[in-house]
């Protein structure tokens, strides 16, 4: 059990990393670049939208996707296949949300001055941190005893 909840904290971090080096490296490409595209512009409004679409859809899908399996997983009498099946939905889960994290960041410094990118940025940072893996949830997840 503590292998995989150690997998899925590397997953957790490496996301929080690339998060990170995303705000470092945005800000410094456009640091002194004044260079934005138009507030009307149907790029911009694209870009702004599907975003903020794919945040409305992919939080709320991984989390109650997870919560759902947890109840299949659950079920399970193998426990090595019961850890897999959890490392692999927990995975997934931190991917969807750590993919609109990062990519709020990216479209935020191409269109620069919209607060709501930042809303989605500070929206998903939340909802991974909720993500979080820890051996006392997996087994308040996965209904374990303690002493498994």
């Amino acid at each position: 059990m503590e292998k995989t909840v150690k997998k899925i904290g590397q997953i957790y971090y490496y996301i929080y990393t690339a998060t990170i080096l995303t705000v470092v490296v945005g800000y410094l490409l456009t640091m002194n670049n004044n260079n934005y595209i138009d507030m009307l512009s149907p790029l911009r409004i694209a870009l702004k939208s599907l975003i903020i679409l794919y945040i409305l859809i992919s939080i709320p899908v991984s989390l109650g996707g997870f919560y759902q399996m947890t109840k299949k997983w659950r079920l399970i009498e193998d426990q090595t296949l019961k850890f897999k099946s959890y490392q692999k939905g927990a995975i997934i889960r931190l991917m969807l949300i750590g993919i609109g994290l990062v990519s709020s960041i990216v479209v935020f410094y191409i269109l620069r001055t919209d607060i709501s990118l930042i809303y989605c940025f500070g929206i998903t940072g939340i909802a991974l941190f909720f993500c979080k893996p820890s051996a006392g949830k997996m087994i308040n997840d996965l209904k374990l005893d303690d002493n498994e």
